[in-house]
């Protein structure tokens, strides 16, 4: 498929899954791609032929938006990310459950794909905060809309390419080694949970101490969606909760009640509600 023919189709299916195209410029290539297979495996002629038939066949539109979906996860992906996370936000995550006379620390990762994301808080953890907080264990629950993500993270086995950036030093004592791949140990899943959810029409239940929602919604999902969802994952935090975003996203106009807190981070905090006098 021709570029011009990609962006066009793209710029005229994405709104109507609530997608907007901004966020699909640099993937674009690999959506043809995508689009290409599903093109040849239906027998039609070209992306005009695909078309039509999204026209006369609304079950085709669920095939359309899994084509759509951009899983791309690592170990430790974002150093600088996870560095925050390590050295301020668990430890302090850990100091409020303290206060709140709790021994858990639950964090939720919004689009987790394969697992990576998720898996990584818990090797942060087991590593390096939880020695200073014996007495405070670390939940996780992972969500993702795609099913074959979820059971490739329920693996929990990787590719060498997916550890690039994890500290080499938690290599041995986190992973063992299968053939070509390395398996997340059974110490450090326990505790993590996953389950299939898509975060536009759902959430899970209960309030969590830090939220991961990276290079999902505030990529890929139209403005209006975006609003909602920022204000549902502010309803899902704890007072003083952690929301990490993308590298490069932010939060859309009027999300109230978030305060970014580190510059060039896209870290947020739920703040103290404002008291009436």
């Amino acid at each position: 498929m021709l570029d011009e023919a990609c962006i066009a189709f793209l710029k005229w299916c994405l709104p109507q899954l609530g997608l907007r195209w901004p966020g699909y410029r640099r993937v674009r290539r690999l959506v043809g791609k995508r689009l290409n297979r599903r093109v040849a495996e239906l027998g039609l002629s070209d992306i005009s032929a695909y078309r039509a038939l999204l026209l006369r066949e609304p079950t085709e539109w669920a095939q359309l938006e899994a084509i759509c979906r951009i899983p791309i996860s690592r170990f430790y992906r974002d150093r600088g990310v996870f560095d925050v996370i390590g050295h301020r936000i668990l430890p302090e995550a850990a100091a409020m459950a303290v206060k709140r006379s709790d021994r858990t620390v639950r964090c939720w990762s919004a689009g987790c794909a394969s697992g990576e994301e998720p898996y990584t808080l818990m090797i942060l953890w087991r590593h390096k905060v939880g020695p200073d907080w014996p007495t405070i264990d670390l939940e996780v629950l992972a969500t993702d809309a795609d099913e074959t993500m979820i059971a490739r993270a329920k693996a929990a086995c990787y590719a060498r390419s997916s550890l690039k950036d994890l500290p080499q030093q938690w290599l041995k004592t986190s992973f063992a080694p299968s053939g070509a791949l390395f398996c997340v140990l059974p110490e450090l899943r326990r505790g993590v949970e996953f389950k299939l959810q898509d975060i536009r029409t759902a959430m899970p239940d209960g309030r969590f101490d830090l939220i991961l929602c990276r290079n999902v919604a505030f990529t890929y999902f139209d403005e209006p969606s975006q609003r909602h969802i920022s204000d549902r994952l502010k309803e899902r935090l704890y007072i003083g909760g952690f929301l990490m975003l993308g590298m490069h996203e932010a939060l859309p106009p009027g999300s109230g009640g978030l305060n970014r807190i580190a510059r060039g981070l896209p870290i947020y905090r739920r703040e103290q509600p404002m008291l009436d006098a």
